[in-house]
């Protein structure tokens, strides 16, 4: 039984079975013929022709052994595509990670370009806010000055003119 051969395959040993008993498990042992006159006639004569000598079924086995050949050729190529997609898909991500590295690459000095520019105009911000504030209070300063001209123009122009 299949059990059996995987018993045996599998390194143990097959049980012991009984033997049949007979022929075809009939129990009879012995097929004889007899004949109880014994005549003398001609040979017999030979047989017929019929499909040539006999040959083993070699050919079903070699079918077997071809489909399996098919198979194995078939299971290497579709390893010979699988390796060759594989190299592809690896091609493709070596160029991507490059491609993104390139990217972060530039991303972070425009980041860095971009923050240098900020910080500058945040000084010039700064320096042109203290300039305003310096300018505000000279005009301020002038503009008290006029006022105070102004008014000792007025008290001329009343006292003496």
């Amino acid at each position: 039984s299949a059990e059996d051969r995987i018993a045996v395959n599998m390194g143990g040993t097959a049980p012991p079975t009984e033997p049949p008993a007979g022929i075809a498990g009939t129990g009879i042992t012995v097929f004889a013929q007899v004949s109880a006159h014994s005549q003398r006639k001609a040979a017999p004569p030979p047989p017929p022709e019929t499909f040539g000598a006999y040959t083993t079924k070699a050919e079903g086995n070699n079918g077997v052994m071809q489909m399996i050949g098919m198979l194995v050729q078939e299971l290497d190529k579709e390893m010979n595509v699988a390796e060759a997609e594989e190299k592809d898909a690896q091609g493709d991500y070596e160029t991507l990670m490059k491609d993104s590295a390139e990217k972060r690459a530039a991303d972070s000095k425009s980041l860095s370009e971009k923050e240098a520019a900020k910080a500058d105009t945040a000084v010039a911000l700064e320096k042109h806010t203290e300039d305003k504030a310096s300018a505000s209070k000279e005009l301020a300063a002038t503009n008290a000055f006029i006022a105070s001209l102004h008014a000792e123009c007025d008290w001329i122009l009343q006292y003496h003119g």
